[in-house]
């Protein structure tokens, strides 16, 4: 299944994203390897992140978000994760 991981940078996030950048994509990159992240990124006006994973369940989904560098170093303030349906391109 399809979920949408968003996370909100909190008021610190500009500062330490840079520093967690490494192992946050550390953490996605097993994902990424095996086809489970189709897309991944910042939002361009700072205020937080896009993730997109193929996991079993929500609560996979929830687990890896809330176990993100991003956001246990404090750069995300809070996440949200959503079931997502892939409808176009086919």
């Amino acid at each position: 299944m399809l979920f949408v991981i968003i996370g909100y940078d909190g008021p610190r996030g500009a500062e330490l994203r840079p520093k967690l950048r490494p192992a946050h994509l550390d953490n996605l990159r097993p994902l990424a390897e095996k086809g489970k992240v189709p897309i991944a990124g910042p939002f361009t006006d700072g205020s937080g992140s896009l993730i997109i994973v193929d996991m079993d369940s929500a609560e996979d989904a929830m687990r890896f978000a809330n176990s993100d560098p991003y956001t246990t170093g404090g750069v995300f303030e809070r996440v949200e994760v959503k079931s997502f349906r892939k409808v176009f391109p086919e």
